[in-house]
């Protein structure tokens, strides 16, 4: 491109100006590619950076191998994020029809975007989600309470980059005398030329972009095949790894749309009476030597934030043990570790699984919130809960956002007469907090809890869902004499020491406080069940997670089932406990009371005895276990130890395929189980 200069006179000086020059459309076809492919490198770099100090679950590090495998693998999964990217930013230039206008839009929207990823895979080692999207849009106030520590760099880095890229655009638009204008021309004529053809650039890409978005998620479309071809291989086992080894927006987009399950090839609605019948005859043997109800009794479950035994980490040594009273008390009970889907976050999903009895563990993989993504467009919402029958006895209680994963909605869908939150329209009793604390403690969500049993003469059930010790931790308690060091050699860094030092104490504060709320529940006169466990580790063992052998240690969080005096369950400790995931605990709390069981409790109670625990895949390689092949899910045996699908005997493998039915036809299905006695107690 030449330039004209001018010179002028500086101060009694010459000075050389270089005089601005229109830039041909040649140039702006450069630049565009240029700028495109920054965006899709900061998207990029926004799930690559820092990643590898989180879990590597199933997968190792992809850095630059995504734009390197053009070269050696012909994988071209780049170039359709570049496909991806471009048609966004051809809307935006059409829609301003200025360069530079449109070009800081679109690198600053990439560089927010790439912020997030960092923060998200920090904090829970997983990806943007489109799910996301909805909590975005309902709780954007609350985001500055979910950043990490360390935050601020981040974001003064994002500044800065964003600061260089605006230097570049107003230099640029500055040797540009025509500005960044795309479309030119004078007259009437001309100017409806320029409309008709900025509307069609700008409602073609749209249309292929929505296109896709809708159907790459289906087998067989086009979309998919152009994915395919173009190499994305789906890993969504890993939602980090999926990104970072197909690009951020792919493997987004991939999740837009989401398949519930596949369709069982027997499925039909003579399969599911066959289903429904095997599992009646099964009831009726298991009821033949139980003797009470579950609904004679009060059942609380109790979703702990974060709860999990801090001396089980890996190459993690505390001072002294921050869960007494709770270790006591699982001596004294039925009781053991519970394998969770979650590290640092997936809270719902664990919540979901303890009210459905439903397993993520079958559903396809691109579902991955179904509070966000399934339940609302449900037809049949069986939860356990129903089975205490009118909605006055189905009592929620959780001490922050109503609508934090779409709850409100969700549990007014799943028959709870009340919702006690921060947020109302039903406000929580009891808001005490802690020294510095941001969150409600959990000594004051249990006293909602006891007042909430004692002013009913009618048994219930309670979901309570603490906040105490949510993330993140900053030493928020005055007095904390805990302490945490590394056992590997290398020390603990001074953000993670922090974290997890905050946390034992909050960790040793819920355990004074639980087994309280235990005191007080033994001196109601009626017969009271909880079931309390941990959801998921807090996110902070940056340390431990670095080595994929840790994985299954750092996916086990700590259950129990206990009964107060007023229950003839009082002291039943089950021998066949040490192992279970949340959609086992309501089989698990009906053997423990002795209680007899629905069809669907039966199928629950026998598919437990054959596999103790499952979860989706979220680990490849277990403790060097290798035989996980890619996508399978966890399933665990009565001493914890993984067992491969293919090795099923024949009655666990049909056990699998009518959990698989029961299912489908619940979440997907005809709902053929509706109309039957599957779901109804004795």
């Amino acid at each position: 491109m030449k330039q004209e200069s001018d010179t002028g006179i500086d101060n009694g000086k010459a000075t050389r100006r270089i005089k601005p020059r229109p830039f041909p459309g040649w140039l702006y076809g450069v630049l565009f590619i240029v700028f495109d492919i920054a965006a899709v490198a900061i998207l990029e770099v926004g799930v690559s950076v820092g990643a590898s100090s989180r879990v590597t679950l199933s997968s190792p590090e992809v850095g630059w191998d995504f734009v390197g495998k053009m070269f050696t693998d012909l994988n071209f999964v780049f170039l359709l994020n570049i496909l991806l990217v471009g048609l966004l930013y051809l809307m935006l230039l059409m829609l301003f029809n200025r360069f530079w206008i449109a070009t800081p839009l679109l690198v600053a929207a990439a560089i927010v975007v790439a912020v997030i990823e960092h923060f998200k895979i920090s904090i829970r080692y997983e990806a943007v989600l489109p799910s996301d999207l909805n909590f975005l849009k309902a709780d954007a106030g609350n985001l500055m309470g979910f950043m990490p520590a360390g935050a601020h760099w981040t974001i003064l880095i994002a500044i800065a980059v964003f600061a260089v890229f605006i230097a570049v655009f107003v230099l640029l638009n500055h040797l540009d005398s025509r500005h960044g204008r795309l479309l030119r021309g004078e007259g009437r004529q001309s100017a409806s030329v320029n409309a008709v053809t900025r509307l069609l650039l700008f409602l073609l890409p749209g249309m292929f972009f929505g296109l896709y978005a809708m159907q790459v998620s289906t087998v067989g479309s086009w979309a998919k095949n152009l994915a395919t071809v173009m190499g994305d291989k789906p890993s969504m086992w890993d939602s980090v790894y999926d990104a970072q080894r197909n690009g951020p927006l792919v493997a987004f987009m991939r999740q837009v749309n989401p398949k519930v399950m596949d369709k069982p090839s027997d499925y039909s609605e003579e399969t599911m009476k066959q289903v429904a019948a095997r599992y009646t005859k099964a009831a009726k043997s298991i009821n033949a030597t139980r003797k009470s109800s579950l609904t004679d009794s009060t059942v609380i479950y109790v979703l702990s934030e974060s709860f999990s035994d801090t001396s089980r980490v890996p190459g993690l040594k505390v001072n002294k043990d921050s869960m007494p009273k709770i270790r006591a008390i699982k001596e004294r009970t039925t009781s053991g570790l519970m394998l969770s889907s979650g590290y640092g976050g997936g809270t719902a999903n664990l919540e979901y699984m303890g009210l459905t009895g439903l397993s993520m563990a079958n559903f396809d993989s691109s579902l991955t919130s179904p509070y966000q993504q399934l339940v609302p467009g449900e037809h049949w919402t069986p939860t356990i809960n129903q089975m205490w029958g009118a909605a006055k006895n189905s009592i929620g209680l959780h001490p922050y956002e109503s609508s934090m994963y779409s709850r409100a909605t969700n549990y007014k869908k799943f028959g709870f007469s009340h919702f006690y939150t921060l947020t109302g329209p039903d406000v929580i009793a009891h808001q005490d907090k802690i020294d510095d604390s941001p969150y409600v403690s959990d000594a004051a969500t249990y006293q909602s809890t006891v007042e909430e049993v004692e002013k009913s003469d009618a048994n219930q059930f309670l979901q309570v869902i603490t906040m105490q010790n949510h993330m993140p931790y900053h030493e928020w308690y005055k007095d904390n004499d805990f302490t945490a060091e590394s056992t590997t050699g290398k020390p603990l860094g001074k953000d993670e020491l922090e974290s997890i030092e905050t946390y034992q104490k909050g960790e040793s504060i819920t355990d004074e406080a639980t087994a309280d709320f235990l005191d007080q529940l033994d001196a109601i006169d009626k017969p009271i069940t909880v079931v309390f466990y941990g959801d998921h580790l807090p996110g902070i063992y940056s340390s431990a997670s670095q080595d994929e052998n840790n994985s299954l240690a750092l996916h086990l969080t700590d259950y129990f089932i206990w009964s107060n005096k007023a229950s003839s369950s009082k002291g039943v400790k089950l021998d066949d406990a040490d192992y279970s995931s949340p959609n086992f605990f309501v089989a698990q709390a009906a053997q423990h009371m002795d209680a007899k069981v629905s069809p669907y409790l039966a199928f629950l109670t026998l598919m437990h005895q054959k596999v103790s625990a499952m979860e989706p895949p979220v680990v490849n390689k277990i403790q060097g276990w290798d035989r996980i092949p890619e996508g399978q899910a966890i399933y665990l045996d009565a001493s914890g130890t993984p067992m491969a699908e293919s090795d099923f005997d024949a009655e666990t493998k049909q056990l699998l395929a009518d959990y698989r039915l029961i299912q489908y036809d619940i979440t997907d299905g005809k709902n053929y189980l509706k109309d039957t006695a599957f779901m109804t107690l004795p």
